[in-house]
């Protein structure tokens, strides 16, 4: 088990840790299958939410992901559920009983589904595209919104660019907010914390982990993309029709160009998965066949992943770097001159 870093300065602690019991104002988004339980274990291990998700599987065979999860650290580690992948509503009650934070995605907020994550439990969560889907969520009892730029890599809900639309959200409910979209740095981490966000939410930079379970190729497509290297489409849809997502541009030309209708094949909780061209599907490690025509999800904050590294590095690098950037604002704003 990891030792988790120490609690960091005193400015990023937040209502957001507060609630979560995490050190560091950072979650793991939720990224299916790439963040799986050495990821995870690693983000939380780190002082910051750890995030599984574990996409279409049935209630048992979550249970046992899940007490996997439990086995390995007691630090707090969420759940993501995207709306249009859940089969069964009762892997939200296997979830809750189980794990601190149970998160919904990729719908208008549903009341029944927050009210059973936090009947077994769990603070319950929305990440949302909207001021609109943000007031729903606050009202059906969300204990906190994730607020989703459209510089987001992955599904993308939000339509808007993430500062005005955080601003506003802040402004219409009460519970914390996490910043979504295009943070990779610890000046990107200070602004949304300066700004009044609780909590960043940060997917790119941890797919580029040594922990994730994202391919090998993947991983490296990341490091060598720079910042303009993204694009937001609707061609990775198959399943999910018109669905928008931000993927590295190149990967979007060679799915068009593939002459076949199963771009590969992915092990998935140790069944073999036929990945279908033009899928939502990223490339994981076990994943084999058309790799660069596959969704290599990527946000706008590409630019900052310049090598593999450890979760931990990353956690550290940006909290003691926010820290640092809000302690000289702080020291230097709004002061009178001399």
């Amino acid at each position: 088990m990891h030792q988790h870093m120490a609690t960091v300065p005193i400015p990023l602690r937040t209502p957001f840790t507060d609630l979560v019991g995490c050190d560091v104002p950072i979650q793991l988004a939720g990224m299916g299958w790439v963040s799986g339980l050495d990821l995870a274990d690693a983000v939380s291990a780190a002082g910051a939410l750890g995030m599984v998700g574990y996409p279409m599987v049935p209630p048992q065979v979550l249970g046992e992901l899940l007490d996997a999860v439990r086995r390995r650290t007691s630090r707090p580690v969420g759940v993501n559920f995207i709306l249009p992948l859940l089969e069964d509503e009762a892997c939200v009650d296997v979830a809750a009983e189980r794990m601190p934070v149970v998160e919904f995605f990729y719908a208008d907020p549903v009341p029944r589904l927050v009210t059973r994550a936090k009947r077994g439990g769990a603070l319950a969560a929305w990440q949302v595209g909207s001021v609109g889907e943000a007031r729903a969520a606050a009202d059906a009892g969300c204990d906190f919104v994730v607020v989703q730029g459209r510089e987001a890599g992955g599904h993308v809900r939000g339509v808007r660019p993430l500062l005005p639309l955080l601003d506003e959200v802040l402004d219409a409910v009460d519970v914390p907010v996490v910043a979504a979209g295009g943070i990779g740095s610890a000046r990107s981490l200070a602004a949304v914390l300066a700004a009044g966000a609780g909590a960043a939410r940060i997917g790119t930079r941890f797919v580029a982990t040594h922990e994730s379970d994202a391919h090998p190729d993947y991983k490296d497509a990341l490091v060598r993309a720079g910042a303009g290297d993204t694009e937001l489409t609707t061609q990775f849809s198959t399943g999910w029709p018109d669905a928008p997502h931000r993927v590295l541009s190149g990967c979007i030309e060679r799915a068009r160009a593939l002459d076949t209708d199963i771009a590969g094949e992915a092990v998935l909780g140790g069944v073999p998965v036929p990945v279908p061209a033009s899928s939502p599907v990223c490339p994981i490690r076990t994943t084999t066949g058309h790799l660069d025509a596959m969704a290599l999800y990527a946000g706008e904050a590409v630019g900052t992943v310049s090598r593999i590294e450890s979760a931990l590095d990353i956690v550290r690098e940006l909290a003691d770097g926010a820290a640092r950037l809000l302690c000289k604002a702080s020291g230097g704003i709004g002061k009178e001159p001399a």
